[in-house]
């Protein structure tokens, strides 16, 4: 496999993280609250606590990754 193809490739796994990272924050953090406001009770408020901690998370993750790309190609080595 050539240098170009593993860049591309590359390039296609960051966009596949990037896209799965925020719905699966999301929803962690919707369920995690949905479960806790069952368990205590409270409903709704943890859960509309731990999405907002959720999409948070997910900002949070998209920044570092930004950052460590900083707009070069990456390869793969940390």
């Amino acid at each position: 496999m050539s240098d170009d193809d593993r860049s591309q490739y590359q390039g296609f796994y960051e966009a596949l993280t990037l896209g799965l990272m925020f719905p699966v924050a999301i929803g962690v953090g919707y369920f995690l609250g949905h479960w806790l406001d069952g368990l205590l009770g409270i409903k709704p408020w943890l859960t509309i606590i731990f999405t907002v901690f959720g999409v948070a998370a997910a900002f949070v993750n998209l920044f570092r990754t930004a950052a460590q790309s900083d707009g070069k190609p990456s390869d793969g080595n940390k």
